[in-house]
């Protein structure tokens, strides 16, 4: 029997997982990442640590699992998607991960926009964000000393496998699941795009090589591989993005699927076979499939899975069955509560000014109303997607979700959203899908599966399903609309108390 590990490098967290080849989880381990926020708009992690972790988990799920080292075939890795880091000659880390929670390039942003805003769009499928291409231009701006020593620029998951594979500069990659967020790609072609490094006078030498997730990058040296129990020379991919397999892992193969990552970034995407940028909302990310020829047009709310938690521990210092009892209590619309979960700024479309809000708390509101507001509120955001991916002439045929990640466990927030959205909620039985993607596309690499799509959707289970309940369809839509009219109503206050003026 082989095996395969999956590795997902994720914000709050490493994991590791080890599966069979029927696509069985053996074992997995998970470790805590540790978030270095010395300031407000600052979020870092240390490479070294997050390598540590990737030794750790895989080391954890060797031992747990008591498979012998060589009937491992290969792995893979996923990590962060639109964060990002440089590295020298020798791989080292020449800066820290800059986090995609890190909001310290937003002049550049600016500056892209000024400079280039819809030829970004058109050629990467990306509107401009908190992303690779400002973060580079904030490197090259604001310190470059470290530009300089920057050999190349490169994902969380490519750095882990450079490391583990003893690579060079020179062999640097990222995956074209990731090449929406770089700022400087031709998305549609997979390759660079010389016209936007000339506009933003960024050397093409700091790129690393556009490849496919199933591709061999190297293998394991020896060195890392007493560490973490695995053989020298087993076979390492390139991997992908972590919403990338976590799709992949829930069998989002075909067109016409829709998916929501419940996770610490609230995904919503589908799968189509048209690349169809965004240019009118800027608001949908255009984000390879695995599955070449496939596209999954996606916004996400930068943390909304974290304004849950936030509200846990900070606010309520509750735990989540006495929360969702007490919101299940609330009417639907929590008596006239809006929610707005963009606590650091809105993504999608990006507009760094609009922060976290309640709007319309009076004295008979509780914390039952607040919480059900937050699942209500990220389920309003969900609609405003759904409306863009129909409006550029994709989602009319829609007609289920599935739902992956921590928050599918919430029967709650689950029918809200189905409720919300108009659209029945499925509920796949296994919510690790990133890892069970990652492991998928190095059975792939490793010649093990022929067919990757065909090998996933024998592997998915689905789980309860949640029809939409039509007679909150009123209260929905008159709260949605005041939810989409804040944002203009009040931009001008949220900008104010942004700059302090």
């Amino acid at each position: 029997m082989k095996y395969l590990i999956g590795v997902d490098i994720g914000t709050q967290g490493t994991k590791a997982a080890i599966y069979d080849t029927g696509g069985r989880q053996i074992a997995a381990v998970t470790e805590a990442s540790n978030l270095i926020t010395p300031q407000p708009g600052t979020v870092m992690q240390e490479p070294d640590e997050i390598f540590a972790s990737v030794l750790h988990t895989i080391r954890g799920v060797m031992g747990r699992s008591g498979v012998s080292a060589s009937d491992v075939a290969a792995l893979a890795f996923d990590g962060q998607m639109a964060g990002v880091m440089g590295v020298g000659e020798d791989f080292e880390a020449v800066t820290y991960y800059d986090s995609w929670l890190d909001t310290r390039c937003e002049p550049y942003i600016e500056m892209m926009k000024n400079k280039a805003r819809k030829r970004v769009v058109e050629l990467t499928g990306c509107p401009i964000t908190y992303a690779h291409g400002p973060k580079i231009l904030w490197w090259k701006h604001e310190h470059p000393d470290i530009y300089e020593k920057i050999r190349k620029f490169v994902m969380v998951h490519g750095y882990a496998a450079g490391r583990l594979c003893g690579l060079k500069a020179k062999d640097a990659f990222i995956d074209y699941t990731n090449i929406h967020f770089t700022g400087y790609a031709d998305n549609k072609n997979k390759q660079w795009s010389r016209e936007l490094l000339d506009i933003f006078e960024i050397d093409p030498g700091k790129m690393p090589a556009i490849v496919a997730p199933w591709k061999q990058v190297g293998t394991i040296q020896k060195e890392y591989a007493d560490q973490c129990g695995l053989s020298a020379g087993t076979p390492v991919m390139a991997g992908c993005g972590d919403s990338a397999a976590t799709s992949l892992g829930a069998g989002i193969v075909r067109v016409g699927q829709v998916f929501d990552v419940a996770g610490t970034a609230s995904i919503f995407s589908c799968c189509v076979d048209t690349y169809v940028p965004d240019v009118t909302h800027e608001a949908m990310l255009q984000m390879r499939s695995v599955i070449d020829g496939f596209w999954q047009p996606l916004a996400y709310i930068n943390g909304g899975g974290l304004c849950v938690r936030w509200f846990k521990d900070d606010i309520a210092r509750s735990d989540y069955d006495t929360l969702e009892r007490e919101a299940s209590e609330v009417a639907p619309g929590a008596e006239g509560l809006v929610f707005n979960p963009h606590l650091s700024g809105r993504v999608c479309p990006n507009n760094p000014n609009v922060k976290g809000s309640f709007i319309g708390l009076d004295w008979r509101h509780g914390r039952g109303h607040m919480y059900r507001s937050i699942l209500e509120g990220i389920a309003y955001e969900y609609r405003y997607y759904l409306e863009v991916l129909r409006d550029i002439g994709v989602g009319q045929d829609f007609s289920a979700v599935s739902v992956m990640g921590g928050g599918a466990r919430s029967g709650l927030f689950n029918q809200i959203k189905a409720n919300v959205l108009g659209l029945e909620y499925q509920v796949l039985k296994n919510s690790d899908t990133a890892t069970l993607g990652c492991a998928l596309i190095a059975g792939y690499g490793a010649g093990i599966y022929s067919d990757i799509a065909a090998t996933v959707e024998s592997f998915v289970e689905t789980g309860e399903t949640l029809r939409p309940d039509g007679s909150h369809e009123d209260v929905y839509a008159r709260q949605y609309a005041c939810y989409k009219e804040q944002f203009d109503a009040l931009g001008g206050i949220y900008k104010r108390l942004k700059s302090g003026e």
